[in-house]
């Protein structure tokens, strides 16, 4: 269910929704759960940043950018350099807006793996919530690599994948993935709403798509199906609301590490 602690309680105007938001508000509404909001302003923020990270994957799905593993990483070298760990450093003098948005308008310049994907589809999908210059203030310094993050995006974790709702990441595991093929030991996907994900390498189709595609890579003989692990992950949309609003974050100014946190979705590993 869905409360707010000020406000009607009649919360949001369906009819204004689009589709993944209307999907979002009535399945919070049928939850056993209870989603607590400060106001309805709030919880149509969350629903218009979790639209824009849906309209982000699957933009980045058709912007043309390749699946490789990462010692094949490339970008465009206008905007970013390579690593030697093979991530995507922003290049002095670009604006973090700049090097995201490039992403998606050039992205016949650029392949990268699954999880660096995963995190460029949430930085654009805050981007075109947030607008450039508060996006320009907060994430700067970007380095895509693995699941490596800006700390103020500041993502939050469920167990529960029956929680799990349109704009989260999620991650399907294969288990007897072949040894020689480490890229294909899982896959971080966002939920795009209506049974479908988007899957850097897949593409968009339905969690039976995924597993099926990560099944075609494991080891010869294997029994040991992929499968959809119960975790979901999702920026701090209220945190962000705070930044979008100006009000005062202390994680931002004079932060001397700007990926304060590390997290690798599926192994259960995180660094604060």
């Amino acid at each position: 269910m869905i409360t707010f602690l000020t406000g009607s309680q009649d919360g949001i105007d369906m009819s204004t929704l689009s589709g993944v938001e209307r999907e979002l508000v009535e399945k919070k509404r049928r939850s056993p759960e209870t989603y607590v909001y400060e106001s309805p302003a709030a919880l149509a923020f969350e629903l218009n940043m979790r639209r824009r990270i849906v309209e982000a994957a699957i933009a980045l799905d058709a912007s043309g950018v390749t699946f490789v593993p990462f010692e094949t990483t490339r970008g465009n070298r206008n905007f970013w350099s390579r690593t030697r760990e093979g991530g995507l450093r922003l290049n002095d003098g670009v604006l973090p807006s700049d090097g995201i948005n490039d992403i998606f308008r050039n992205g016949r310049l650029y392949a990268f793996e699954c999880a660096t994907a995963a995190v460029i589809v949430l930085y654009k999908g805050v981007l075109d919530a947030l607008g450039e210059d508060v996006f320009n203030t907060y994430f700067k310094n970007l380095l895509l690599y693995d699941w490596q993050y800006d700390s103020d995006l500041q993502l939050t974790a469920t167990t529960n994948r029956e929680e799990a709702y349109p704009g989260d990441v999620q991650y399907f595991k294969n288990p007897d993935h072949a040894p020689d093929k480490p890229e294909w030991q899982g896959e971080n996907a966002i939920m795009l709403g209506n049974g479908m994900y988007f899957g850097h390498g897949i593409g968009i189709t339905t969690a039976g798509g995924i597993i099926s595609a990560l099944n075609r890579e494991r080891v010869p003989g294997s029994r040991t199906s992929a499968y959809l692990l119960d975790e979901a992950f999702h920026p701090n949309f209220e945190y962000l609301r705070g930044m979008s609003a100006g009000r005062s974050l202390p994680s931002a100014a004079g932060r001397s590490r700007a990926y304060a946190v590390v997290a690798r979705i599926g192994s259960h590993n995180f660094r604060f």
